[in-house]
């Protein structure tokens, strides 16, 4: 593992890619770039970190900045679970570390939403301490570097290879950490072949001199999703629209969205459910169906425009514009939102 070191970190320093957070290594920087990038291409973060640096530069924006205005900036990214502990971190970084991020690991893990992987990429990239960022990259390349039949699905594995490389941490680990990264990023890649010929550590691999790199790493085999109906009611009163919090707890906790049914509904049977809801109907529309892909499960969508007249119910009703420029709606109803933009346009 030593040995993979230096070429490895003098690949990274020639080859890394210009990305807005690389420009220094304030932990506070590294903190929201690593949490966007969780679950999201790095070419859709630079958008969306640029935008959240120029509103929340720092831990006392982030702080006091108010929660409906953060998911606001956090709209499209998606798991919004991530910006709410961004908030509750950033507090208690207020409250017990006088503003300041703290600068070891293991304080660092304590703050909300921060894992393990995290805390690493924190600790070594801006404090210097040597200590691992394992992320599914890192996994890959040290997988294919020992041509290893680990599984990395288990608990094990991974405490085995955070020790492994804890031993193999040099002074510039957060150097070597990114190094990792980048290489299972650009390089190691995980669909598709990989691309040995312009790898720095093509000659040190065992997975290439086997020819088993497509067959690493070994994990799980992924859990079938389950499929869930549903029809989406996009209400309309003039020039207003309704909308509703979901549940404090569950998918999409607290998240606004529009009224909608768990079950598939054709035109006649919306109708009814609508009328028994206690909606007048003036008009209703059956728009484009619409998939949105969770973790775990899909949700297939019917779409209704509907016209009513107006109407006393538990939604909270809101002029279009504001819904655009204030709230944040789940990225699942990313189609929902454009049928709305699209009908106001054309009315």
């Amino acid at each position: 593992m030593r040995r993979i070191v230096k070429p490895l970190c003098d690949w990274y320093q020639i080859s890394k890619r210009d990305l807005p957070w690389r420009k220094d290594t304030l932990p506070y920087h590294i903190w929201i770039s690593e949490i966007m990038l969780q679950q999201t291409r790095v070419e859709a973060v630079k958008v969306y970190y640029e935008r959240f640096m120029k509103e929340l530069p720092n831990i006392d924006a982030l702080a006091n900045v108010e929660e409906e205005r953060l998911l606001k900036l956090w709209e499209g990214l998606g798991y919004y679970t991530r910006a709410k502990n961004l908030k509750k971190a950033a507090v208690k970084i207020i409250d017990e570390y006088q503003g300041k991020m703290p600068n070891t690991y293991e304080e660092i893990i304590q703050l909300p939403g921060i894992g393990e992987y995290t805390a690493g990429a924190i600790a070594s990239i801006a404090f210097c301490e040597k200590v691992p960022a394992i992320d599914g990259n890192v996994f890959r390349v040290i997988m294919r570097i020992q041509n290893s039949k680990r599984n990395i699905s288990k608990l094990s594995t991974k405490k085995e290879l955070f020790q492994e490389l804890s031993e193999s941490m040099p002074e510039n680990s957060g150097i070597f950490n990114q190094a990792l990264m980048e290489l299972g990023a650009t390089v190691c890649v995980p669909n598709g072949e990989p691309h040995c010929n312009i790898c720095p550590l093509k000659e040190m691999c065992k997975a290439f001199q086997e020819g088993t790199m497509l067959e690493l790493p070994i994990k799980d085999s992924k859990k079938e999703k389950v499929m869930e109906e549903y029809t989406v009611f996009i209400l309309l009163n003039y020039n207003k629209v309704a909308i509703h919090k979901r549940p404090s707890k569950g998918l999409l906790a607290s998240l606004y969205e529009f009224p909608n049914v768990n079950q598939k509904l054709n035109v006649e049977e919306a109708l009814k459910y609508l009328k028994e809801k206690g909606y007048t109907v003036l008009r209703i529309l059956e728009m484009e169906s619409s998939k949105h892909i969770f973790t775990h499960k899909i949700w297939q969508m019917t779409n209704y425009i509907v016209y009513i007249e107006e109407a006393e119910d538990k939604n909270d009703w809101i002029s279009v514009t504001t819904l655009l420029k204030q709230y944040a709606l789940p990225s699942a109803f990313k189609k929902q939102l454009e049928l709305l933009k699209e009908e106001v346009r054309n009315r």
